[in-house]
């Protein structure tokens, strides 16, 4: 039985409801294997810059490789609404900026939805972006774009002033038209206190057990990831590092022994 296809409102709907799955993906094969798995959400982050590409940071990615990659996610994900991320000076420059690329990442890219940062400074491109009935994400907190400007990837909100100013930065965004909103690295009673205010879906990475949902990057749940890398709030389900280490390991020693391939593996 073909399951119904996850939309933008659906989503808004599992607020209350149920928990929300969110994994990254960036090519097909793996976002089929989490399609069939039944996550609901597909998150195409610009993380692929640092976890496929080796940057430093996000700020590298271009549009060009956010198109190529949430297209191939697309192609395979029935099942999943899948979320586009705008990277850095997609739509910070002008709202006209904005909305051509957040065009071409549901035209080019076959996108769900866009997931763009910041909170107040963002709403009105947000505003924007929704007034063309493109569904909208947002992303505060720890903001991996505003890398340079934070000093390093740190803890955000700790402090009553700072959590003050996130939790306008939430209401902000969510007036905006957002259908969802991502919590990155915030103290769990924070998050708490934004998801109960908040009528939108709030989806945490680094920010505790109390919202709506969680988001994980696919590389570093499988283990591919080096855990001397990995943040405090990443859980390994699995150790593929050494799955295809040993693999490789082994069809190198075929090869060099003659092994490989065999008669079988051979056209006649």
């Amino acid at each position: 039985m073909k399951r119904v296809k996850i939309t933008a409102p659906a989503v808004a709907k599992m607020k209350g409801a149920r928990k929300i799955s969110v994994l990254t993906a960036y090519n097909a094969p793996i976002a089929r294997l989490l399609d069939r798995a039944g996550v609901p959400i597909i998150l195409v982050g610009d993380s692929v810059g640092m976890v496929e590409a080796g940057y430093d940071s996000t700020l590298p990615v271009t549009m060009d490789e956010m198109v190529y990659h949430t297209r191939a996610v697309a192609r395979a994900s029935e099942y999943a609404l899948v979320v586009g991320d705008m990277p850095f000076l997609s739509y910070q420059v002008s709202i006209e900026d904005a909305k051509r690329n957040a065009g071409r990442l549901i035209k080019e890219g076959s996108a769900d939805a866009v997931k763009l940062e910041g909170g107040r400074r963002s709403a009105e491109t947000i505003r924007a972006i929704c007034d063309m009935d493109v569904p909208v994400m947002g992303h505060i907190g720890l903001t991996p774009q505003s890398v340079l400007r934070l000093g390093g990837y740190k803890v955000q909100g700790r402090g009553g002033s700072e959590a003050e100013i996130l939790m306008e930065d939430a209401l902000a965004v969510e007036e905006a038209g957002a259908f969802a909103l991502v919590l990155e690295c915030i103290p769990e009673g924070l998050a708490v206190e934004i998801t109960e205010k908040l009528s939108i879906p709030t989806i945490g990475i680094g920010a505790g057990s109390g919202t709506d949902g969680q988001v994980m990057v696919v590389n570093d749940i499988l283990g591919l990831t080096a855990e001397a890398d990995s943040p405090k709030f990443v859980r390994r389900y699995a150790d593929l590092e050494t799955i295809i280490l040993t693999a490789v390991e082994a069809f190198t020693r075929d090869v060099i022994k003659g092994a490989f391939p065999s008669g079988k593996e051979s056209y006649k």
